[in-house]
């Protein structure tokens, strides 16, 4: 059994919002650091459903490690996504209404599920986090992502994140097809900036509007 699919999923926003935000949270979180993270974006017509690693962790070894030293636990994380992306899109969520949203190890794991088991959905917001494993991988053909909002944001000297992975990510997404507005802010904390929020707060919205 996926040890994260026994996890509950944490949901809030108005029950009737077409737009759905799937928000994965970082290691050593859990779903109420994305709930905390969702109200800075301040009131948006969404519905949010994050869902919960096991033990507080999607893969145990930093990210530019070796994919292989990472399994069998981020194939059980990339199933796991995919698994509730389904869920909601069997449920009645539009795939041009349901963004992405990660934040550290979380926007890791969602930037290699889209650049490796491509989902074209209405947006992606990935705070602080690349493509996973030492190596580049290969790029998509632009059909894969035809035109999908991904926005990118993280911190110049961020101390777990290069800011050169999450640039090399941006082109990947962006030889996929992806719609990609990518910034990096000065700094050297692991943290969500304003500025993002806004930024995030921006895409979610036009969905909703």
């Amino acid at each position: 059994m996926n040890p994260h699919l026994g996890r509950p999923v944490v949901t809030w926003g108005p029950a009737e919002a077409s737009v759905v935000v799937l928000a994965v949270h970082g290691r050593g979180q859990e779903p109420g650091f994305m709930r905390e993270l969702a109200e800075r974006l301040g009131p948006l017509p969404a519905r949010f459903v994050a869902p919960a690693a096991a033990d507080g962790s999607w893969y145990p070894l930093p990210f530019r490690q070796p994919i292989a030293g990472n399994q069998p636990h981020l194939d059980n994380a990339l199933a796991a996504i995919e698994t509730r992306i389904e869920t909601l899109l069997d449920t009645g969520t539009a795939a041009g209404d349901l963004v992405l949203l990660g934040f550290s190890q979380g926007a890791c794991l969602l930037a290699h599920l889209l650049l490796t088991r491509p989902h074209r959905l209405g947006a992606a917001v990935l705070f602080t986090g690349g493509f996973i494993g030492p190596d580049p991988i290969s790029p998509l053909s632009a059909e894969e992502l035809d035109g999908m909002p991904v926005l990118l944001r993280s911190i110049e000297d961020d101390p777990w994140v290069p800011a050169h992975r999450v640039a090399e990510t941006g082109r990947l997404f962006e030889a996929a097809g992806a719609r990609v507005d990518l910034a990096i802010e000065p700094g050297n904390e692991h943290v969500v900036t304003d500025e993002a929020c806004a930024a995030a707060a921006a895409v979610i919205g036009r969905l909703g509007s």
